[in-house]
């Protein structure tokens, strides 16, 4: 493995120095002397920071985006806009719709969806990632390979076109396969990103071995951590480490009580945390209730925390329990969750100043693809707490630039400990074009950071190169 050497960086927890990476760690800092034959990167004084992890992800969704179309706002606003942006996709195959929300036109079934697109089958992803809408040409599509599941709605005895719930049925009936990452982990690797936590509610050992098969293909270079099945505890840990087990929730369909309780329990038996779905009030009051009758354990996780009001903030500081946020929600979102939601909640929503005052962990996800996978977006969020109309919503719960940092820079497996520069540890290291005083000042007004990334290295080997000089 190469040797590298970043000149003159300002070192997140050192002062201006260099660094020197050797056998994918970090091997000296200090004002060093290049050695024969080292790749030498002359930061200028911009800021090296330990990698951006981002706690909260689907990989295999934020790959399908790529050949998706936006479906939802702040792009698609209403049925005109959908519409043009359906009838103006190239191809002639499959339309795969993303992040459509009720605001466009409601719930449409395949009648109301043909009246839009009929020459081509079409399938639109609610943006919560729990309901497809098909038009009456993917409806029959899908039904040609397999027959109904108990998921998709009927009307007056004919089916609505409204699938809930269904992805394990769907990716059977269009033979679906997990796609290729090379093109997502570029992506991450441009923001920064040197670690993900994917948080896929039905990673299995299929799913494990395509990650696997992804990293020793170099196509997935970031450092990867699986959440999902009970069954990942007995699969063989190739290039991944496992994560948490994932309890999706759904407000609507509240799993058996007696049941979840028995699943944390056996979570805990392998020694793993649970990783519970609470973008709700509800399904947080009911992942407490399960964890006080289970028994919590030392990095329990609350996915979301999407409301919380004063009384469950305390109880989740309580029980010990960390909690995953996705700020940039409220710059994504916030317009819709505030016509959603009485007023008096708003300060409720998506809150990071009232956990950190309550000494919960806090760290970060983008929940992509339902959500921006730029890190730097979630940072300038957690700073401004802004719309994408220019409301603030909760203003109270605004973090520091550094505090904002500070939640992608926690440890994977120990979201309490914050990873750092230092002699020994793993070459995971984002650099800056600028020193982190200019950083700063751009997130804090809102502007997002990841064209200031000019470069990611993972085990040391950079993979995102936006440096302007030659190897020395």
């Amino acid at each position: 493995m190469a040797r590298v050497l970043i000149h003159g960086a300002e070192i997140l927890g050192h002062s201006s120095a260099d660094l020197r990476i050797a056998k994918g760690r970090i091997a000296a800092i200090g004002q060093l002397t290049p050695h024969p034959g080292e790749r030498i990167i002359d930061a200028r004084g911009g800021a090296l920071l330990p990698g951006l992890h981002d706690h909260h992800i689907h990989l295999a969704g934020l790959a399908a985006r790529q050949s998706s179309l936006v479906c939802g706002p702040p792009k698609i606003a209403d049925e005109g806009a959908l519409a043009a942006s359906l009838r103006a996709a190239p191809g002639e195959g499959w339309l795969r719709g993303i992040l459509y929300h009720e605001s466009v036109m409601g719930l449409p079934d395949a009648a109301a969806l043909d009246r839009l697109i009929t020459h081509r089958p079409m399938r639109i992803q609610h943006r919560s990632g729990r309901m497809w809408l098909f038009n009456s040409a993917g409806l029959a599509r899908a039904l040609a390979n397999a027959a109904a599941p108990p998921g998709l709605e009927r009307a007056n005895g004919a089916y609505t076109g409204r699938l809930f719930d269904e992805d394990a049925w769907l990716a059977g009936a269009l033979a679906g396969q997990m796609p290729d990452f090379a093109a997502a982990s570029a992506e991450l690797a441009r923001h920064g990103i040197t670690g993900l936590t994917d948080m896929s509610v039905r990673n299995d050992a299929p799913a494990a071995a395509h990650f696997a098969a992804q990293i020793a293909a170099g196509k997935l270079t970031q450092r990867v951590m699986l959440a999902g099945t009970l069954a990942l505890a007995e699969t063989a840990q190739n290039g991944w480490r496992i994560g948490p087990a994932k309890l999706h929730l759904h407000e609507a369909a509240l799993p058996d009580l007696d049941a979840t309780i028995a699943f944390i329990a056996a979570a805990h038996r392998q020694d793993r945390a649970i990783a519970s779905h609470c973008t709700t009030e509800v399904e947080l009051v009911f992942t407490l209730a399960a964890l006080a009758a289970a028994g919590p354990m030392r990095g329990d996780r609350i996915e979301h925390a999407g409301i919380a009001s004063d009384a469950l903030v305390a109880q989740i500081a309580q029980s010990g329990l960390s909690v995953v946020s996705q700020p940039h929600f409220i710059a994504e979102r916030g317009e819709e969750y505030a016509a959603a939601i009485p007023a008096g909640t708003h300060a409720h929503l998506y809150r990071l100043a009232a956990f950190r005052g309550a000494g919960i962990t806090l760290a970060a996800g983008s929940d992509a693809p339902f959500g921006s996978a730029d890190p730097w977006a979630g940072m300038a969020a957690a700073i401004t707490r802004r719309t994408h109309a220019g409301r603030v919503i909760g203003g109270a719960e605004a973090l520091s630039p550094e505090a904002a940092l500070a939640l992608y820079l926690a440890d994977p497996a120990d979201l309490a400990r914050q990873r750092r520069i230092a002699v020994g540890a793993e070459a995971d290291l984002c650099l800056l074009a600028k020193p982190w005083a200019k950083a700063r000042t751009r997130l804090s007004s809102g502007d997002v950071g990841s064209a200031d990334v000019a470069a990611t290295i993972v085990a040391g080997a950079l993979v995102h190169d936006a440096i302007d000089q030659p190897p020395a």
